[in-house]
């Protein structure tokens, strides 16, 4: 393997590596039985067809395809090893040369630390909130766990109180139809929030076979763009009205959840609503320290390459999101009037203030000397191996040294974000850190 580098603008080095036949061929041979574990090849058992043979039957081309994220993983981190470059984020890989029994030259451009000035993190204002926890949350959970036990019975008169209503809903705006806002047999709980505020008041009184047409605006914070803060035409027809009979809260009702009592099962509630309100606290706090440190820190030119991976990450963000609620990614496109590239274009100031926030937080680690242990990482990994136990693809991306890379930085984050709070807020923080451990510990250990 050689390595030719050059420096570019906005603290960018660019590689050029070069991976000879000799260098690549182990990996054609993993390529290759990977390759046969896909393919049937007569008078062989899956995965057991000898090189030659899947290279006659596959091709050498896509043996070396197959073989190309390994070769280029590994030879990227010897190249950077050997050049003694301390990158951060994802390099930008561009295959210049790809043809079997050739060497292969890829470029890879990684991004190096900018000139950052940080500011005085301890002079810093950040007010950090109390969590506060809704006692009608509480309530409202205790209901919804009624709720799981209801029985439904047909009801003649109008919706009101628990009870449900299936409808047929069609959605329009300026008397088009919206797309996918058609639903038959669209079930609303009364006793539940509806993602659009208002829609229950409006459906409150309606009978079976009724139907009423009102107008509501969409939340501006709705996962579907288009349709954010936009007013939209509700057409509905009732088809059934169902009185939901909700059990009493009884020690009985709590025991079929897991619970002793009524007092143990508010409890959990309780402390779970109480938790939950805790973790929003500390994210909220979190983000305006980043926001500070960055507002009042200075920066170097960034790298293009470290702006572009934050606009990745938040683009794959958006598109699990979208696919979650069963959109595609072509049809939410399609849907804001945008292409990708404006898209991506979009993703600028957000990704400029993650990558400043990363930049940071390497800046903190080094200064501080604050190191992850190998112990820390694999600890870590086992705990990832458990909560996927039943997921392959996971089990086996833990053992990559790129994703054992992202734990190790996300650990350093971690070990980062509270040495910044203990600069804020004193000792007090990481005696509630400890005490919250402790009590995490002891959870766990009731489990077991």
């Amino acid at each position: 393997m050689t390595c030719d580098t050059k420096e570019l603008e906005k603290s960018q080095i660019e590689l050029t590596i070069t991976v000879s036949p000799s260098d690549y061929a182990p990996f054609l041979q993993k390529a290759a039985t990977k390759i046969a574990n896909k393919m049937n090849i007569k008078g062989f058992r899956k995965g057991h067809a000898p090189y030659d043979v899947v290279k006659k039957e596959a091709g050498e081309m896509a043996i070396l395809q197959e073989a190309l994220e390994s070769v280029v993983q590994k030879y990227f981190v010897e190249a950077v090893t050997e050049e003694k470059i301390d990158t951060i984020g994802m390099p930008k890989i561009a295959i210049e040369k790809l043809a079997p029994e050739n060497d292969i030259v890829f470029t890879a451009t990684v991004a190096t630390l900018p000139s950052i000035s940080l500011c005085n993190i301890s002079s810093l204002k950040v007010k950090k909130e109390e969590p506060k926890v809704d006692t009608k949350k509480i309530d409202e959970t205790l209901n919804a766990v009624r709720g799981m036990h209801a029985k439904e019975v047909i009801k003649k008169g109008k919706a009101e109180g628990t009870d449900k209503l299936v409808i047929d809903l069609d959605m329009q705006i300026d008397k088009v139809p919206v797309d996918g806002g058609q639903s038959k047999d669209y079930q609303v709980y009364l006793s539940e929030d509806h993602y659009i505020p208002g829609f229950n008041k409006e459906v409150t009184g309606l009978k079976k076979g009724e139907e009423k047409t009102f107008t509501l605006s969409f939340p501006k914070t709705h996962y579907q763009k288009h349709l954010a803060g936009k007013s939209v035409d509700f057409i509905v027809k009732v088809k059934e009205v169902y009185e939901r009979q909700l059990p009493e809260l009884t020690d009985e009702l709590a025991k079929k959840l897991g619970q002793e009592s009524v007092e143990k099962l508010t409890t959990l509630i309780t402390e779970n609503i109480t938790a939950e309100a805790e973790k929003k606290a500390e994210q909220k706090c979190e983000i305006d320290m980043l926001d500070a440190i960055i507002e009042k820190s200075t920066f170097g030119d960034l790298p293009d390459v470290l702006i572009d991976a934050e606009r990745q990450k938040i683009f794959y963000e958006l598109k699990s999101d979208i696919e979650r609620n069963g959109i595609t990614i072509d049809q939410y496109l399609l849907d804001i009037k945008k292409t990708e590239e404006e898209l991506f274009a979009g993703f600028t100031e957000q990704a400029t203030k993650r990558a400043k926030a990363a930049l940071i937080s390497r800046h903190i680690a080094k200064e501080q000397n604050i190191v992850i242990s190998k112990e820390e990482i694999d600890e870590e990994i086992e705990k990832i191996k458990v909560a996927y136990a039943h997921n392959k693809e996971a089990q086996e991306n833990v053992k990559k040294p790129e994703v054992q890379d992202s734990i190790a930085v996300m650990l350093q984050n971690k070990k980062t974000i509270q040495w910044v709070k203990e600069q804020l807020f004193g000792k007090e923080n990481k005696k509630k850190e400890e005490k919250k451990k402790k009590k995490a510990k002891k959870k766990e250990e009731k489990k077991k």
